[in-house]
């Protein structure tokens, strides 16, 4: 079985409080876009084994989030030896969520493959367990996400006809990194009432609260976002906590690849 595991950007990122756990309450709004990995899942009469190519990952099998849903899964359910073939395309720390993709596709295919009988919800509340954002993959189209990331609305928002043009530069941005120099605040304006507005008007009203933080620290990821709005990009913002930084045009960009040197460079049709 073939399963295509998609990313996601962030539309506003707001960090609105900190909680006594020591995580943080956030509210975005994840929006799926067409860049895929490829994750296959065979039986095999052998011993089961995986094996990740394209683009390299800096963790063991064993730590790849798509084993980890494995034995989380065969915890409760026998499942016969499988053979697991991973191909990245999504870049890892990109704020794109390929890592979180792959554990909700690769839960969705064990749940469909041997009839587990897993409802919506308790896929998510499963994968949930291994990221915040995993959840949002299960049923994968945009939601409103509040509390660490893990409570999610639906939101009618779409970006159908827009071109997206993505960026990733060769910087590797942290978590922890992103989050040091944010002061958690209640927005001045709700994010839903900001992306009611027309796409044209989203530019310095939706806000991305890491940009303060990851800009000061990487001029260079800033620049990115200031070149994307020379080239006439609608709205232009980092996505996550970075490091890919992502443009809306209402046209597609001739030879995209060729304005940004040593990126990871990929445009879209929304």
């Amino acid at each position: 079985m073939l399963v295509y595991p998609n990313a996601k950007i962030n539309l506003g990122l707001h960090v609105t409080a900190r909680r006594p756990d020591g995580y943080h309450d956030i509210e975005t709004v994840f929006y799926p876009i067409p860049l895929m990995d490829a994750l296959e899942v065979k039986e095999t009469v052998a011993p089961g084994r995986f094996r990740q190519t394209g683009a390299a990952l800096d963790c063991s099998a064993e730590d790849n989030l798509v084993m980890r849903v494995l034995r989380m899964v065969e915890a409760s359910h026998p499942l016969p030896p499988l053979d697991i073939h991973l191909f990245k395309h999504i870049p890892s720390g990109a704020g794109l969520g390929g890592g979180s993709s792959d554990a909700a596709f690769m839960l969705r295919l064990l749940n469909e493959k041997f009839q587990l009988g897993m409802s919506a919800d308790m896929m998510r509340e499963q994968v949930s367990r291994l990221g915040a954002d995993c959840a949002f993959f299960i049923e994968n189209s945009p939601m409103l996400a509040t509390g660490r990331g893990d409570q999610l609305t639906p939101i009618n928002i779409e970006l159908i006809g827009w071109t997206l043009l993505l960026v990733k530069p060769p910087i590797f941005v942290s978590t922890r990194e992103a989050y040091a120099g944010i002061t958690p605040r209640q927005p001045e304006q709700p994010l839903t009432d900001i992306l009611a507005l027309p796409v044209e008007q989203w530019q310095g009203r939706l806000r991305n609260d890491f940009e303060d933080t990851v800009f000061a620290a990487h001029p260079e990821i800033a620049a990115i976002r200031d070149r994307l709005l020379d080239l006439g990009a609608t709205y232009a913002a980092m996505s996550g906590s970075g490091s890919t930084v992502f443009g809306l045009f209402a046209d597609p960009i001739d030879h995209a690849e060729e304005k940004f040197a040593d990126c990871f460079v990929r445009q879209r049709q929304l």
